[in-house]
């Protein structure tokens, strides 16, 4: 199975919040970043998703499309869907986003997520959220 396969497969069955599997997608020295942090190796990648899956009651990922640049290098397009057991009093919350993969072999050695942080936490913060809407509406 190829490393994009393998990271497919993972973030598909993420809800399962199994990372027993995370060494098959992640290379030891994996750097992984995203708005919130910076992540380097496998073992604090590892306790960032336990931290995440703590404030979470449920988060899956539908997989748009992957674009295979070249051999060790991809972009993967998603849609997270997650309720959090802090934001939004519960609601579904979906997120738009995009990967930059690098591979070596059958892993994952970089990974680089980009999405709105609007859109994942401050628009979901009541007064925060009903504030930064009526700003984006009158930019319209």
């Amino acid at each position: 199975m190829t490393a994009i396969d393998k990271f497919k497969q993972f973030y598909q069955h993420l809800n399962e919040k199994d990372l027993s599997g995370l060494n098959k997608v992640y290379a030891v020295d994996v750097e992984f970043i995203d708005p919130i942090a910076t992540h380097n190796g496998l073992e604090s990648v590892s306790n960032y998703f336990s931290d995440l899956f703590k404030n979470t009651h449920t988060c899956f990922f539908n997989i748009t499309t992957i674009s295979n640049i070249d051999t060790e290098n991809h972009v993967v397009e998603w849609q997270m869907n997650f309720i959090s057991n802090k934001l939004s009093k519960h609601k579904q919350i979906k997120v738009d986003g995009v990967t930059l993969l690098k591979t070596r072999g059958s892993l994952v050695t970089y990974h680089r997520d980009y999405y709105d942080m609007g859109q994942l936490v401050y628009e979901n913060i009541p007064l925060l959220g009903r504030l930064i809407k009526k700003i984006k509406e009158s930019m319209q």
